[in-house]
């Protein structure tokens, strides 16, 4: 799938099942301090004091990485496909 310039607006929120087996509400920003060539989103946790877990980048061919030390590889899957499927709808 090919990336667009698409952006989420404010902000999504994915649940998100977490390592421990436990769900939880993250909130996935655009990131529009960016100045790379990339789309990239910043995420949060969704409490009223949010904890940042890192960011998610995705190329112009789709291809995606993961910027951050806190989510496992299952948790950055679930919201990369999580993005891609918003940004899809939204494109629709």
């Amino acid at each position: 799938m090919m990336m667009q310039n698409t952006f989420l607006g404010n902000e999504a929120k994915a649940w998100v099942k977490r390592k421990n087996g436990v769900g939880e509400i993250v909130r996935i920003v655009s990131d529009t301090e960016n100045d790379e060539p990339v789309l990239s989103y910043q995420l949060f946790t969704a409490f009223e004091d949010p904890d940042y877990l890192g960011r998610i980048l995705f190329d112009a061919q789709g291809y995606w990485i993961y910027d951050g030390q806190t989510l496992t590889i299952d948790e950055q899957e679930q919201l990369a496909r999580f993005i891609i499927k918003y940004l899809e709808t939204l494109a629709s």
